[in-house]
């Protein structure tokens, strides 16, 4: 057995008139859906990296203000366990800025939309997670610690 691998990741759900926000992306060779996510950076917490995310993601300046979960996925083929910390919260605004490279378009999806793609979802948690949301699932930051958020 291998050991494991853990990569913390955050993640953003962003409605707007009952669409949310989604990017579609270049990964291992093939266009996948994602919500604005990615990894942290050094000395970075949570919250500023999901609103940094966004913005290179996106161009959406975010203000992350529930914590929607905390999920675990398992992906083989690079043998990698994902701890996602998903954000929901408020766009400010819309910047001009350019888009992180691997970022093909963006796309204000309704639930049944997205559902119906589904085969393209990068993983199980972009339908979680805006499940989730739309059961109620926004819980205050502060069950974060302030050395975790």
């Amino acid at each position: 057995m291998s050991p494991w691998r853990p990569s913390v990741t955050v993640a953003a759900v962003i409605e707007r008139d009952g669409k949310f926000l989604l990017v579609e992306e270049l990964q291992d060779g093939r266009r996948v859906l994602n919500q604005p996510a990615g990894h942290l950076d050094p000395e970075e917490t949570l919250i500023d990296a999901c609103a940094r995310e966004v913005l290179e993601e996106t161009a959406h300046r975010f203000v992350p203000a529930a914590l929607v979960g905390i999920y675990r996925w398992y992906y083989q083929p690079a043998d990698v366990t994902f701890l996602r910390f998903c954000f929901s919260g408020r766009v400010l605004s819309v910047e001009k800025t350019a888009l992180d490279r691997e970022i093909v378009a963006l796309h204000w999806l309704s639930p049944e939309e997205l559902k119906a793609k589904s085969p393209m979802h990068r993983s199980p948690l972009v339908q979680q997670c805006v499940d989730d949301y739309l059961a109620g699932c926004n819980f205050p930051l502060s069950v974060l610690s302030k050395s975790y958020g």
